[in-house]
């Protein structure tokens, strides 16, 4: 199997609190990390665990932290695609407290790959089993179209309504109005529209309701849960699931995810 990633990569720096402050508040952090993240990032790293390839089409910032992440990225088993950007690396502060949510800050505007790049090898899309959609232009959306899945976040909409590809399916947040998608908004419409509802579970068009899926462990902190869901429909969906079976195993993926500090993507049986 192999599958991929067009999208964004975030240089993320956490702390875990007690407690997020509220305005005019401070709060003390008792333990920090670093870690390359961000939607794009964490899918991959999500789907190198679960394919026998994958691969990241990005965009990285011409400084120390852009060659960082793709350090930190290609050690995970990531094949990692990128061109420099003419500006620095975005990154992202990350609040965790004590129940496991996270606040997320970013820095910077997000460094979208872009289709007309020609240092970027975008003729192997057409021989991937499936791509995830998460930042690009119109132009990397038609690349991405090529692959025999083509899976996309309603993070970006705008540039896939002018893309008007087909697609597989298309996820989102029900809890971020920034994800929400109305029937109507996309011509094709998507093969299948997926909204989740974190621990509630979520909707499917067609397929209606579904339930979210008990975290293997403590759950540690939510961040990345729902990207490693997104790439976990992907790699599903190519792999030849289909509704509840598809959705199971990307609720089993969403819910490893809970279970690892920061960028924490599990490994999952396709069955079982």
């Amino acid at each position: 199997m192999r599958v991929a990633v067009v999208g964004h990569v975030e240089w993320i720096r956490f702390a875990r609190v007690d407690r997020i402050p509220g305005a005019g508040q401070i709060a003390h952090s008792f333990e920090d990390w670093e870690q390359a993240g961000g939607g794009g990032g964490v899918a991959a790293v999500q789907l190198a665990l679960l394919a026998d390839e994958a691969h990241l089409f990005t965009m990285l910032g011409n400084d120390e932290l852009g060659l960082r992440a793709r350090s930190e990225l290609a050690d995970r088993g990531v094949v990692v695609h990128a061109v420099s950007a003419e500006r620095p690396q975005r990154w992202a502060f990350t609040q965790v407290d004590d129940n496991g949510e996270r606040t997320i800050t970013t820095v910077g505007p997000k460094l979208r790959p872009r289709g007309h790049d020609e240092s970027l090898p975008w003729h192997e899309l057409a021989a991937m089993d499936a791509v995830f959609f998460v930042a690009g232009d119109v132009d990397a959306l038609v690349h991405a179209r090529r692959a025999r899945v083509l899976t996309a976040t309603s993070r970006e909409l705008e540039v896939l309504v002018r893309g008007g590809v087909e697609l597989d399916a298309l996820i989102g947040s029900g809890e971020d109005d920034a994800e929400r998608y109305r029937p109507g908004e996309l011509d094709p419409p998507p093969r299948l529209v997926v909204s989740t509802s974190g621990a509630l579970g979520g909707w499917a068009r067609p397929g209606g309701p579904y339930s979210a899926v008990e975290p293997p462990g403590e759950v540690i902190d939510a961040y990345g849960a729902g990207d490693s869901f997104a790439a976990g429909l992907t790699f599903a969906l190519a792999a030849g699931l289909d509704g509840s079976d598809a959705l199971g195993f990307a609720a089993r993926c969403g819910a490893g995810a809970l279970t690892g500090r920061g960028v924490a993507p599990r490994h999952v049986a396709v069955h079982g």
